[in-house]
């Protein structure tokens, strides 16, 4: 099982709808409106590495309002 956090900065105004988007998602476990650099965090779980990186590189940056993503896998 591979976990990750992503990152998600979005336009300005756009922080709730983009995460309303994402938590819907079938591999976002959590997701949250937070405040500093980026917009949203959001946790996501997959069988295999590609499933996150697919979950990124498609579904996430895909989505109205998303401006830029961070993806950081746990290694533990």
């Amino acid at each position: 099982m591979v976990q990750a956090f992503i990152m998600i900065k979005t336009a300005a105004g756009e922080s709730a709808a983009v995460r309303e988007q994402v938590v819907g998602m079938e591999a976002v476990l959590e997701s949250h409106v937070i405040a500093g650099q980026y917009d949203v965090i959001a946790e996501v779980r997959g069988e295999e590495v590609y499933e996150v990186i697919h979950a990124v590189a498609t579904d996430l940056t895909s989505l109205d309002g998303v401006v830029d993503t961070r993806t950081y896998i746990c290694l533990e």
